[in-house]
């Protein structure tokens, strides 16, 4: 035990002493921890966004339709038959199979693009009447400035106006999947897109007893319907997370220029001992310090820098993404030219995340202090000094 308080009293005076020494260089010091912080923000930035939206994501599509059909045309995907739902619901292990109804609007008056839904008939939705509509948050936001509840769209089939009530607003829980969304009924949406009922529906989406029989479910549909695509929900949320993956790495792309050039800096001045350094160095050699107690002092520094920098830019970064919405990166991963979302991440840290983001930063920053002292360590006090 006494050999144990032995090495940790040692290690306290070399700590003492390093701290003072980095005070003595304390402007050079503060301009490598700002700059070792910014590197740390912007990095850690980016992987706290992109993981939570993918996250959020995740929770906000786990109750949709565990099966979607599509019918495909040319490659293509077209409106599905009205007689799918009744021939879907043969197969064994699928409820509530039900025909949906959805299309894409463009509004010429401010160059945003809408989803145009009818809801489910299984959702609380489905009691809107004629003249009706939810509407997503960014919808409300962009079309309802004035507060006075009402939503008019011109139809791009024959040019009549269609004019709606706003009776409600989505939760903002949805607002990442619903922002540019609009639910009417499906009176409206029929005369409003000029759709038949004969025309069929836009897609059509089941809902399996047992989640562990989706696949099975699903290649029976293949083998039913051969001109069908079949995508279940494991596959919308695969999608999900690749366009915030892909997203995730144009920033980071965007970002490397000037990611490498603060490393650059970063790593030369932690790697370069000014003649002050070396000639300390030197002086301690000559007093009677080993190589070891050198190298010792230089990796408490390194380590001090490291931290302290991986801790402000760690917590500046989660404040960030959680406090401050992120506003530099929210245009490049949320998507949407014109209607954004304003959605409230959950917090969380990933400890998995952050052990992968200081091995990157911390270890190699630390380990380019050691090279150069080694070297001064290892030369003649009398050379070093002059």
């Amino acid at each position: 035990m006494s050999g144990w308080k032995q090495w940790l009293a040692r290690q306290r005076y070399l700590l003492d002493f390093t701290v003072a020494a980095m005070w003595r260089r304390r402007w050079r010091n503060l301009l490598l921890l700002l700059v070792y912080a910014l590197v740390v923000f912007l990095l850690a930035s980016v992987l706290f966004y992109g993981s939570a939206l993918r996250r959020d994501a995740a929770a906000v599509l786990s109750e949709a339709p565990e099966v979607t059909v599509q019918r495909i045309v040319l490659g293509r995907h077209a409106l599905s038959p009205p007689d799918w739902p009744d021939r879907l619901r043969g197969i064994r292990g699928t409820r509530q199979v039900q025909g949906r109804l959805w299309g894409y609007y463009y509004d010429r008056a401010n160059g945003a693009n809408y989803t145009i839904m009818v809801p489910s008939h299984f959702s609380p939705e489905h009691s809107l009447k004629p003249g009706e509509a939810i509407v997503g948050a960014a919808v409300k936001r962009l079309r309802d400035e004035r507060g006075l509840g009402w939503l008019h769209l011109l139809s791009p089939a024959d040019n009549r106006l269609l004019r709606l009530k706003i009776v409600r607003t989505l939760p903002a829980e949805s607002e990442l999947v619903s922002a540019d969304l609009i639910l009417v009924s499906e009176k409206d949406f029929r005369r409003f897109f000029h759709l038949k009922p004969e025309d069929g529906f836009t897609d059509i989406t089941l809902r399996v007893r047992n989640r562990n029989e989706i696949d099975t479910v699903a290649a029976k549909i293949s083998t039913l319907l051969p001109q069908a695509r079949v995508i279940t929900r494991r596959d919308i949320l695969r999608t999900y997370e690749n366009l915030f993956s892909w997203r995730e790495g144009v920033v980071l792309a965007m970002l490397a220029a000037a990611l490498a050039a603060f490393a650059i800096f970063a790593f030369d001045k932690a790697s370069g001992l000014s003649a002050e350094e070396r000639r300390e160095i030197g002086v301690l050699k000559a007093l009677g310090w080993d190589t070891r107690d050198v190298m010792a002092m230089k990796l408490w520094e390194g380590m001090l820098v490291s931290l302290l920098a991986f801790l402000f830019g760690v917590v500046a970064a989660w404040l960030h993404i959680y406090m401050f919405d992120a506003g530099v990166l929210v245009p490049v991963l949320k998507g949407w030219s014109v209607l954004y979302p304003q959605v409230a991440l959950t917090p969380h840290v990933d400890a998995l995340q952050l052990a992968a983001l200081a091995f990157m930063t911390i270890v190699p920053f630390t380990a380019a202090t050691l090279v150069p002292v080694w070297k001064a360590a290892i030369t003649d006090p009398d050379v070093v000094m002059r």
